[in-house]
């Protein structure tokens, strides 16, 4: 699918993504803390100072910036989502910046071999979509998908990236609407997103040669992927099928991924201060630039950003750089923060799973809106509330959470941690507000 189809529905790209939502991984949380060790029995003798071993090395706690902004993109995805709004990728190019968390976790685990990292990310991906497309394929099939009978042996074959997704897994384009109460294009909005994780997985499986390169020639390695950007969308290539669907996003995004990379490398922190505030804005223009003089395809709605690869490559490498150029590594909120650390922390705990359920709870509001027009008292004294877009949202919301507790504990059994229903991090026991 294009990134122009992809920008096309009402519901919007449930991304975003293209929620292009959803730290993969990305959409996956850092690390979490050691957990504490349990303390000696009491009657084991102490050893003599002598003797005792030197205490092991503290590893560096989580970046909670880079959590705002995992956490940041993931709303945004969802917004931009629900209200179409064009301007919103502009002013926060979440699958950049997502992409570009992503390729910084991927390197701070790169000095493990490769192909044990590789099975790690693989492993924490793809059980999330699995159980998704558990839920949806057997939806789609329940309301008409069937095999298309002049290319029947590859239908089965595409279901093979429904366990792989090397390319976009197959859906039903045009299905029954359970009854009427949803749209016949219910399974293309809820199954848009997966996109990102077509994408993800061969920026996981390609990470240990873009690092290589990087390291060798990081100027250069960083504009080949905009360079091919460039080639990709010049009218020289044919850009139909599955091999280019996939270029497409690779080249559009990978600088990012590799910025990322730069940055747990600690290469932006080489180059001279004033390097970056003087470059980014000028590479900002020139990305805002190029989407002014492409073509429309809505004129009501305006210029899309997301709808022009080579534009939104230029764009989001320009937002990043200046993002993790600012970038405060903060190991504790900053007091204005604080009160955020909940919702924060929960978005970063189920990032793949908001990312892969907010479009199905975005598609699921249409039935639940829809009877309450037939209520008289809704209908004479409340269609402001029902025309709005905001409702949507409103009613989205607690069906998000409702998939973080049906759906998000496979995150921590992919990830090997125990499986939590809800984990809203608790307020530690004796601390009193306002301290």
């Amino acid at each position: 699918m294009s990134t122009a189809e992809r920008g096309a529905f009402g519901i919007q790209d449930p991304s975003t993504v293209a929620l292009r939502v959803i730290d993969p991984a990305a959409l996956a949380s850092q690390p979490s803390l050691p957990a504490e060790q349990p303390s000696l029995p009491a009657e084991q003798p102490s050893l003599p100072a002598e003797e005792t071993a030197p205490p092991a090395a503290r590893r560096p706690g989580r970046d909670r910036y880079l959590d705002l902004l995992r956490a940041l993109a993931l709303v945004r995805v969802v917004v931009y989502h629900n209200f179409s709004w064009n301007w919103l990728p502009i002013v926060f190019p979440s699958m950049g910046v997502m992409f570009a968390l992503a390729g910084s976790l991927m390197v701070r685990s790169l000095h493990r071999p490769a192909l044990s990292v590789i099975r790690g990310r693989l492993r924490r991906l793809l059980p999330p979509m699995w159980l998704f497309g558990a839920v949806v394929v057997p939806l789609m099939l329940l309301e008409g998908w069937r095999p298309d009978v002049h290319h029947l042996t590859w239908w089965w074959a595409d279901l093979a990236y429904w366990v792989l997704p090397l390319s976009e897994p197959p859906f039903g384009a045009s299905l029954h609407t359970f009854g009427g109460h949803l749209p016949g294009s219910w399974a293309e909005q809820i199954c848009v997103p997966l996109w990102y994780l077509r994408a993800y997985l061969w920026y996981v499986l390609l990470s240990p040669l873009m690092l290589r390169a990087m390291r060798r020639l990081p100027w250069v390695t960083l504009l080949v992927p905009v360079a091919l950007a460039f080639l990709v969308n010049s009218g020289l290539v044919d850009q139909s099928g599955r091999l280019m669907e996939a270029v497409t996003d690779f080249t559009t995004f990978g600088a990012c991924w590799l910025l990322g990379m730069a940055h747990q490398e600690g290469l932006l922190r080489r180059i001279p201060q004033y390097v970056v505030p003087s470059l980014a804005p000028l590479m900002l223009v020139f990305g805002y630039w190029w989407l002014l003089r492409s073509p429309v395809d809505n004129p009501r709605l305006g210029h899309d950003l997301e709808a022009v690869p080579v534009a939104q490559a230029i764009w989001s490498l320009g937002a990043v750089l200046l993002l993790l150029h600012l970038s405060p590594s903060w190991e504790t909120w900053p007091k204005p923060l604080q009160r955020f650390d909940g919702v924060i922390s929960l978005l970063n705990s189920r990032a793949v799973t908001v990312y892969l359920w907010h479009s199905f709870a975005l598609v699921l509001t249409e039935p639940l809106i829809d009877p309450l027009w037939s209520n008289s008292f809704f209908y004479d004294h409340l269609q402001w509330l029902l025309a709005s877009q905001w409702t949507p949202l409103v009613i989205a919301v607690p069906l998000i959470c409702l998939a973080i507790l049906l759906f998000g504990w496979i995150e921590d059994v992919a990830a090997r941690r125990r499986p939590r229903l809800f984990p809203y991090p608790r307020r530690a026991k004796g601390r009193r507000r306002g301290r």
